[in-house]
């Protein structure tokens, strides 16, 4: 890439960053891929150029994954906010009832789709505490008739994250994991479904991946419209009509990133590093940050924090975007501040942002 262009600490909460590998091999193949004379944004998604693209995406993710063969991957549109609806439309029948996790607002509004479908209930819920925390394993209710248990495994706007998952039995146990994604290590084996959009952590906006176990696939409800149908999709392997194809070969090469990151536990530890450099300082500022979560229940993906005073925080924000530090800006319906520290946000974007939050305490004290 050309030298004298300087890239932003990009701390957005999705669209997020890429690897800057990633990018640049996009940019050497965008005209010309495969010497095939065009851009695989150009090329028929029944070429055999983009079949091995496809196919390749869903073995990498497969083989990160450990996926069980019990289990098909799905590339999808819509986002997850589309899977709030298909998941009840699919699987929520009359004689049953769905159960939901509420641990912000798009635990919220998957709850909201589900209530057009049939009948919910609250399995758990962490509102009247803001949402600060995750629901402990034992605060948790739900039936052995429900048709499924529901939870979003990490809260963007709230900074919030699941450290160990429930064990449902025979419920199947879906989980929206669109913001933490491919970002540690998981046990696949303990969900039904899993769904995420990739624009954090798998790639550009546009693409949606469900891995989603097959005999799911066999009881789901059959008098709803084709495209909404999960068989559908899985019986022609996600090619029933034209998918996002620039997408899903972007998707293919951040999975093979992550393999030369040295796969999910290298990943996982990059992040770990990463998250705590930006806790330190919150936790070590006598109160000059402080940090939304508790401290059990905090991401290490979206770092949540609220500068001690509301003028400083405006100014701090003011000066981080002087400083060239991008998305740290709270979300809309909270304030405050949020580092998005996804998987492709470098270690010295954070130590560079641990370095300001001192510096802007030192100076405004």
């Amino acid at each position: 890439m050309n030298s004298t262009i300087t890239r932003a600490f990009n701390f957005n909460a999705g669209p997020s960053a890429l690897p800057l590998e990633v990018l640049e091999k996009a940019q050497q193949e965008l005209i010309n891929y495969n010497n095939a004379g065009m851009s695989i944004m150009e090329m028929s998604h029944r070429s055999k150029d983009y079949d091995e693209v496809h196919n390749e995406a869903i073995a990498r993710l497969r083989s990160l994954y450990t996926i069980p063969e019990n289990y098909e991957v799905l590339f999808l549109q819509g986002g997850a906010s589309l899977q709030f609806t298909m998941v009840p439309m699919n699987f929520l029948k009359e004689d049953q009832t769905a159960s939901y996790v509420l641990t912000g607002s798009w635990s919220e509004k998957a709850l909201k789709e589900a209530l057009l479908f049939g009948k919910t209930a609250e399995a758990a819920s962490t509102k009247e505490n803001k949402y600060r925390n995750i629901p402990t394993l034992n605060e948790i209710r739900f039936n052995q008739s429900d048709a499924y248990v529901h939870i979003t495994s990490n809260n963007t706007i709230y900074g919030t994250q699941w450290k160990e998952f429930p064990t449902t039995g025979e419920v199947p146990l879906v989980a929206d994991m669109s913001s933490d994604i491919l970002s540690k290590p998981v046990d696949i084996s303990k969900f039904g479904i899993i769904y995420a959009g990739a624009q954090k952590n798998l790639g550009p906006s546009g693409v949606t991946v469900v891995i989603i176990r097959k005999d799911l696939l066999e009881k789901a409800n059959k008098n709803i419209p084709t495209m909404l149908k999960y068989s559908t999709h899985a019986d022609s392997n996600s090619l029933y009509n034209t998918p996002p194809t620039f997408g899903i070969y972007m998707l293919g090469e951040v999975l093979k990133w992550v393999e030369a990151q040295g796969g999910l536990e290298g990943i996982a530890k990059n992040n770990e590093e990463k998250a705590k450099l930006i806790y330190d300082v919150i936790d070590q500022s006598n109160g000059f940050y402080r940090g939304h979560a508790e401290t059990s229940s905090r991401s290490l993906m979206n770092i949540t924090f609220r500068v001690t005073d509301e003028e400083l925080e405006k100014q701090f924000l003011i000066e981080a975007k002087e400083a060239g530090f991008v998305g740290l800006n709270g979300h809309r319906s909270v304030g405050g501040c949020r580092a998005s520290t996804y998987n492709a946000v470098p270690v010295e974007a954070c130590q560079a942002l641990a370095n300001f939050m001192i510096e802007f305490q030192k100076k405004h004290q």
